[in-house]
C-alpha cells in the first residue's frame, strides 16, 4: 500500500505552528479571563443582593411592607438557601439557568420565623460578560493573525535561504567548482542554514580534491602507457605477414586509441582546454565533414548560419556522434543543420535509459548487449568538447508510430548539438542537459 505524503514548504509549516500555538495560548487566556471576570461579577452581585435584603429586612421588622420585589417565604426560594435561612443564617445563592440568565438570590431570617428573600437576574453583568467575550475573541483573532504574519516572515526568510543553498548545491552537482553555498546563502542572521552551507562546501571541496586526484592518476597512467603502446605498434609492423600479425596490430591500435581517448578525457575534465575560434558557415562545414567521415550519411541544411566556433573540436564532436550512430544504431543516418543546431539521428534501438537519465558516462556503453564493443568514451568526449565550445549536447529517443517498433525499442536515437549565440569565454559555460523521451 502506497503511503500518502503531503509536501509543503517550511514557510507554511512554521506559520501553521506559530498560528496553532498562538490560538492555544489565546484560548487558554480567554477562558481564564472569562472565568475570573464571571466569578468576580457574581461575587459583587451577591454582595449587592445581600445588602439589599438586609436593608429590606430592617423595614419588615418595623412592620413595613417589603420593598424592591422582596418576598416573605417565597415558594421559589432555592432549597439550600431556604434551609440556611431557617437555620438563622443569611446567605446568597446563584441559580443557573441553562436557557437564560443566572439568578442571584439573597435571604435573611426574620425574628418571627419567616424568611425574607430577594432575587434578580444577572442582566447588566451578563452584558458586560458578552462585551468582554467579544473583546477576547477579537484579541485572540488578532494574536493568531499576527502570529501567522510573523510565521510567514520568519519562515519565508528561512525558506529563501534554503532555496538559495539548494540552487547553489545543484550548480555544484552540475560541475561548477567556483560556487560556494555559504556565499550564496549570505545574509546578516546566522543560523543552522550556515552550518549546512559550510558542510556542503566542505563536502564539495573534498569531492573535488578526490576527483582531481583521480584525474591526475588517470592522466599519468595514460601518459605512461603511450610510450610502450607506441613501441608495441612499431614492433607489430616488423612482424611477418599473417593472421596473427593482423590481430596483434588490431589490438595494439585499439589500445592506442583508448590511451589517446583517456588522455583527452583527462584534459577535458581538468577544464584547461580553450577553444580556438573561427567564423565558419555551419551548414557547409557540416556537409564537408560528414561527407569525408561518413559518405553514406545524408545531410539536410534547413538554414545555414555563420558561427564562431573551434572547427577542430566541432569536427571531433561530429565524428564521435556519427561513429556512435553507426556502431549502435541502424541506417539511414541523417544529419540536419538548422541555424546553430545540428541533429544526428539514426534508426536503431535508441539510447539506453541510463544515458538519457544521467548523461554519457566513461567506460559504460549503456546496455548489456554492447558488452565488449567500445569503451564508452565517444559520447563522453563529445560532451566534454561541447562544454569547451560553450554548447549544449542533448540526447533523446524517437518513438515509432504506436510507441515502439516490433522489437519493443525506440525508432531511433537523436543527438542534438546546440551552439551558443556568443563565443565562449571559458570552458563549462553550459552544462549538459538530458531531455526526457
Amino acid at each position: 500500500m502506497k503511503r500518502f505524503t503531503l509536501r509543503t514548504g517550511i514557510r507554511w509549516k512554521i506559520t501553521l505552528a506559530i498560528a496553532a500555538v498562538g490560538a492555544l495560548i489565546a484560548l487558554a487566556l480567554s477562558l481564564v479571563v472569562h472565568s475570573a471576570a464571571r466569578v468576580s461579577m457574581l461575587d459583587n452581585q451577591r454582595e449587592v443582593q445581600l445588602d439589599r435584603v438586609q436593608f429590606i429586612s430592617r423595614n419588615a421588622e418595623a412592620g413595613r411592607k417589603p420593598l424592591m420585589g422582596a418576598k416573605l417565604n417565597d415558594p421559589d426560594l432555592p432549597g439550600p438557601l431556604r434551609d440556611k435561612a431557617r437555620g438563622g443564617r443569611r446567605g446568597t445563592y446563584v441559580q443557573e439557568n441553562p436557557h437564560g440568565l443566572p439568578e442571584v438570590w439573597a435571604a435573611v431570617p426574620l425574628g418571627n420565623g419567616q424568611v425574607l428573600s430577594i432575587h434578580n437576574q444577572f442582566r447588566e453583568s451578563a452584558k458586560m460578560m458578552r462585551d468582554l467575550d467579544q473583546a477576547l475573541v477579537i484579541g485572540s483573532l488578532a494574536v493568531v493573525v499576527g502570529g501567522s504574519a510573523l510565521g510567514v516572515l520568519i519562515g519565508g526568510q528561512i525558506s529563501r535561504r534554503l532555496r538559495k543553498a539548494a540552487a547553489a548545491a545543484t550548480r555544484v552537482a552540475h560541475g561548477d567548482p567556483d560556487v560556494r553555498v555559504r556565499d550564496e546563502v549570505g545574509g546578516v542572521v546566522r543560523d543552522e542554514t550556515d552550518d549546512l552551507a559550510r558542510a556542503v562546501d566542505a563536502m564539495a571541496d573534498a569531492l573535488q580534491e578526490r576527483l582531481e586526484a583521480e584525474r591526475r592518476v588517470t592522466a599519468d597512467i595514460a601518459h605512461e602507457l603511450r610510450t610502450p603502446v607506441t613501441g608495441l605498434l612499431t614492433a607489430a609492423e616488423l612482424l611477418p605477414p599473417g593472421r596473427p600479425t593482423e590481430l596483434v596490430r588490431d589490438r595494439a591500435q585499439a589500445m592506442r586509441v583508448l590511451v589517446e581517448d583517456v588522455l583527452e578525457v583527462a584534459r577535458l575534465d581538468s577544464a584547461s582546454e580553450r577553444a580556438e575560434l573561427q567564423d565558419v558557415a555551419l551548414g557547409e562545414f557540416v556537409s564537408r565533414r560528414v561527407g569525408s567521415l561518413m559518405p553514406e550519411a545524408s545531410v539536410r541544411i534547413v538554414a545555414d548560419e555563420i558561427v564562431s566556433t573551434d572547427p577542430r573540436r566541432l569536427e571531433r564532436i561530429l565524428g564521435n556522434l556519427l561513429a556512435n550512430a553507426a556502431r549502435y544504431g541502424r541506417p539511414p543516418i541523417e544529419v540536419d543543420v538548422e541555424g546553430r543546431v545540428v541533429r544526428v539521428r539514426d534508426h536503431g534501438p535508441g539510447f539506453p535509459e541510463a544515458l538519457l537519465r544521467e548523461g554519457p558516462s566513461r567506460f559504460r556503453t549503456g546496455s548489456t548487449d554492447r558488452a565488449g564493443v567500445g569503451h564508452g568514451l565517444g559520447l563522453t568526449i563529445a560532451a566534454g568538447q561541447a562544454r569547451v565550445l560553450g554548447a549544449r549536447l542533448t540526447f533523446r529517443n524517437v518513438a515509432a508510430p504506436g510507441g515502439v517498433d516490433r522489437e519493443g525499442a525506440a525508432a531511433g536515437a537523436v543527438a542534438v548539438l546546440w551552439l551558443p549565440e556568443h563565443a565562449p569565454t571559458a570552458t563549462g559555460s553550459f552544462p549538459i542537459i538530458q531531455l526526457p523521451q
